[in-house]
């Protein structure tokens, strides 16, 4: 567990922030006071998951834009980073072309609005197997790649960090360079294809985050995804987002594993 806690770790906010506003300031100020940068995950856009393992979000688009306003505010023009909206775009077309373009006008807004409170952005673009470079290019222009710092990349997924260097290369030079970070919490084992994606057996944790990535390109590799904490309710999980120390114990150098293996 010491591998786990000794590392930093994104904070993810979302519809059970009581008071984002409040919950955000504290963060900053806490964080702030301690000569580290605060970095958040906004993940409560409308139809979130589209009903799946992690569905929930704001009830429309009128609650979205309050809310992603009250998170600003508590920002207040203080150093953050704010990653946007895990899988939105790549898994968007679920939705029907309507509400396909209000989610992309949400993502704008709420990247001009967080913008203009001091935060740095980034559009979070899904991952290297989901969706190709020159559609999800299309999407982060649509959703205003052009006025963030950049996007994301392999967050809660296990692909290796060279194959998301590569496709994050692809969509970067269609977005007009823009800059990217990666998720490696849970790719150690170096995978260059998705396969399971919820829970697998057998994953390691990553390079531990880092702005010294060695590509101009990546500005960070960071622990978006906790490691420990469920993808859902499969592979005998908890429910999405609940800790799961058995499975963070594999992820850690597979304890777990070796426990089972002797059942």
């Amino acid at each position: 567990m010491d591998k786990i806690a000794e590392q930093p770790l994104a904070q993810w906010v979302g519809g059970w922030n009581v008071d984002i506003g409040r919950d955000v300031s504290d963060a900053v100020s806490r964080i702030t006071g301690a000569r580290a940068l605060p970095i958040f995950v906004a993940y409560n856009i409308p139809g979130r998951d589209c009903g799946q393992y992690s569905a929930g979000g704001a009830n429309g688009s009128n609650a979205y834009k309050q809310w992603i306003r009250e998170f600003a505010n508590g920002i207040a023009n203080r150093k953050a980073v704010v990653i946007l909206e895990p899988d939105a775009l790549a898994g968007m077309t679920c939705l029907s072309p309507a509400l396909q373009q209000e989610r992309l006008n949400l993502i704008h807004d709420a990247v001009r609005v967080l913008k203009s409170k001091g935060a740095a952005v980034y559009i979070d673009a899904g991952h290297a197997r989901w969706v190709p470079p020159a559609e999800m290019a299309n999407r982060l222009n649509r959703a205003g790649i052009a006025d963030a710092n950049g996007f994301s990349l392999n967050i809660s997924n296990f692909l290796s960090t060279a194959v998301n260097v590569s496709y994050g290369t692809e969509v970067s030079r269609r977005v007009g360079g823009k800059h990217f970070i990666i998720d490696t919490s849970r790719n150690g084992q170096n995978l260059t294809s998705a396969g399971n994606w919820c829970n697998p057996r057998g994953q390691r944790l990553g390079t531990p985050p880092t702005t010294r990535t060695g590509n101009a390109l990546v500005d960070a590799y960071l622990w978006i995804k906790t490691p420990g904490e469920s993808d859902g309710t499969c592979g005998g999980g908890p429910s999405a987002g609940k800790w799961w120390a058995e499975y963070a114990l594999g992820l850690a150098g597979g304890a777990w594993e070796r426990v089972l293996g002797r059942r």
